[in-house]
């Protein structure tokens, strides 16, 4: 579907505005929905849906506290991004739809599937934030960390244009690997211009510490037996994480799919965490294939 671009939307959920974006039209083709990782927003799967046939219907919003969407105190309770999703969904309507979600996003789209499972007909959790179940258990006990400390929270958030910032990104880490056109999406849509003249991040650094410590107050486990579709885990590189922000390696328990009544594993192991960044045509193959088993 290169060179088409979306349509605009907004949506009153009952905690705020959801901005989300559609290509195509529904009933055409297969129906998708893309969500995002923490920290990025919709338009960062431009490419990906570029790489889609003509005639797929493509469905991707801002999470609450990304892109254009609304922005809420905090985001350290991953479940409340899924009710937004879940309540977006109820307002389209064009069930059942393929959902395929990068890290955070893949968790979200996990909590979604297991709170409306006819709504969704297949899952791709593309290298999902999910770590071993007793990993909640043991940070549930150390109690809430304030977001902060967390280094995220003291990124640069003020920028002339999206050039510089791209300019900035471009030859640094983890951005010198992705393919140059998604970093340019991402800085082209990921700022918002504030009251002085100058742009900022659309997720605030605040908010994006807040969401990868509120990972911690959610754990999914105990709802996975609830979902009923087929669940593909495509995971990244393996190896030891330096640090709990090292994304070249996978943050994804390895014995994840194994949890699912009908999960299936894949690793492309030559890539870091980022894979929709590094690879979109190579994920668009992989999502076409898997909506079309599901969406005969």
């Amino acid at each position: 579907m290169s060179g088409l671009q979306p349509v605009e939307h907004r949506f009153a959920a009952p905690a705020g505005e959801i901005c989300w974006f559609e290509w195509g039209t529904a009933g055409q083709g297969p129906s998708i929905l893309l969500l995002h990782a923490t920290g990025f927003h919709a338009r960062c799967w431009d490419r990906v849906v570029a790489a889609l046939p003509e005639g797929t219907h493509v469905v991707a919003p801002d999470l609450r506290g990304h892109g254009r969407s609304f922005r809420p105190d905090t985001l350290s309770d991953w479940g409340l991004i899924a009710e937004d999703i879940a309540a977006l969904l109820r307002a389209i309507g064009h069930w059942p739809l393929f959902v395929a979600g990068h890290s955070m996003g893949g968790f979200v789209g996990a909590l979604v599937a297991a709170r409306m499972p006819d709504a969704v007909c297949g899952l791709l959790l593309v290298d999902p934030v999910l770590l071993p179940p007793e990993w909640y258990h043991d940070r549930a006990a150390e109690g809430p960390l304030d977001p902060a400390d967390h280094p995220v929270s003291r990124r640069r958030n003020s920028w002339i244009n999206a050039d510089e910032m791209f300019a900035r990104f471009a030859d640094r880490a983890p951005y010198a690997s992705w393919k140059p056109e998604v970093l340019h999406d991402y800085c082209d849509y990921g700022l918002l211009p504030t009251g002085d003249g100058s742009l900022e991040l659309a997720c605030s650094p605040y908010l994006e510490a807040s969401a990868y410590l509120g990972n911690a107050g959610c754990d999914i486990y105990p709802l996975i037996g609830a979902i009923m579709c087929p669940v593909t885990v495509l995971r990244a590189r393996t190896g030891e994480r330096t640090s709990t922000m090292d994304f070249s390696i996978s943050p994804t328990w390895p014995e994840l799919a194994k949890q699912f009544r009908n999960g299936h594993d894949m690793q492309w192991s030559e890539l870091s965490h980022f894979i929709p960044m590094e690879t979109p045509e190579r994920l668009a193959g992989l999502i076409i294939e898997l909506a079309a088993k599901q969406q005969g």
